[in-house]
């Protein structure tokens, strides 16, 4: 792997982007960002190397924002992770549960500890735009009434104390990751065995199933299939797939079928898929 990389992330240090960053890229230096469009600013423009950008997670589905920044962007999926989602209760050293009356995270981890939060009536949930950047927050106002659902490492990193660890509702909780490069400079993984795709089609009736049956007649494994509206052009979408793929060949194949039916196809990766729990 190269030597200095440069990552992007939406949310700060101790995110559970950050903790995915360094799972693919060991010792990157995190380039923290507000927003996910600004993560693809900064890739583009040089600022970084590459980006680590959430998926999908198994719990809350896929990030929609993601499928379009990808199909915006002349960037390549380089590789994938698979992290699990622990999310902890989080305060400042020396807090106690029975002080903490506003508890801060990002909306999808708030819903995924419902049960935790219905359990202490007491504590009222606020939205907030990071995980980490919440811990961030409370440890920078000094605030003792508050609280913040983010991982341990957010905790080691900003100097907070966990007061519960494993609050989320289902333990079968992961996320997956994409590592994104520029499209030159992304690095060709000669193991690679699975393949991104975007196409939209035409407006006519079976055009999504003969679409499909060409991925099938090559029988080629669909594990993925998501659509997005295409903006101003109402009714209209962009679908985007992953298959595994037994050879780079095959992944050619099958871009080669999709254009046969499909008005746009787009490559946005080849890659090795991450093993799933258990697995490795």
């Amino acid at each position: 792997m190269r030597a200095a990389n440069r990552i992007a992330i939406q949310g700060e240090p101790g995110s559970f982007s950050h903790e995915a960053a360094l799972k693919l890229v060991a010792h990157a230096e995190i380039v923290p960002c507000s927003l996910s469009a600004e993560v693809f600013a900064a890739l583009a423009g040089g600022a970084a190397d590459a980006a680590v950008i959430p998926i999908e997670n198994s719990l809350a589905g896929s990030v929609a924002e993601h499928f379009d920044l990808l199909l915006a962007h002349d960037v390549a999926v380089e590789q994938e992770a698979l992290l699990r989602i622990r999310h902890n209760l989080i305060a400042l050293g020396g807090a106690s549960m029975d002080q903490i009356e506003r508890v801060f995270s990002h909306p999808v981890a708030l819903a995924q500890c419902r049960r935790f939060l219905a359990a202490h009536p007491r504590m009222e949930a606020f939205a907030a735009y990071d995980t980490a950047g919440s811990v961030k927050q409370l440890v920078e106002l000094r605030d003792r009434r508050a609280a913040a659902v983010a991982s341990a490492a957010a905790a080691r990193y900003y100097g907070a104390e966990i007061l519960a660890a494993g609050i989320e509702d289902n333990p079968e909780n992961y996320t997956r990751f994409f590592l994104v490069r520029r499209s030159p400079e992304a690095r060709a993984d000669p193991e690679a065995n699975k393949i991104s795709i975007a196409f939209s089609l035409e407006h006519r009736p079976g055009s999504l199933v003969a679409a499909l049956s060409a991925l099938s007649a090559l029988g080629t494994n669909l594990t993925k299939i998501e659509s997005r509206p295409v903006h101003g052009k109402p009714w209209e979408y962009v679908f985007y797939v992953d298959c595994q793929i037994g050879s780079s060949g095959e992944g050619s194949r099958a871009l080669d079928a999709l254009r046969a039916h499909c008005g746009m196809v787009k490559e946005l990766g080849r890659y090795r898929e991450a093993p799933r729990a258990g697995a490795g």
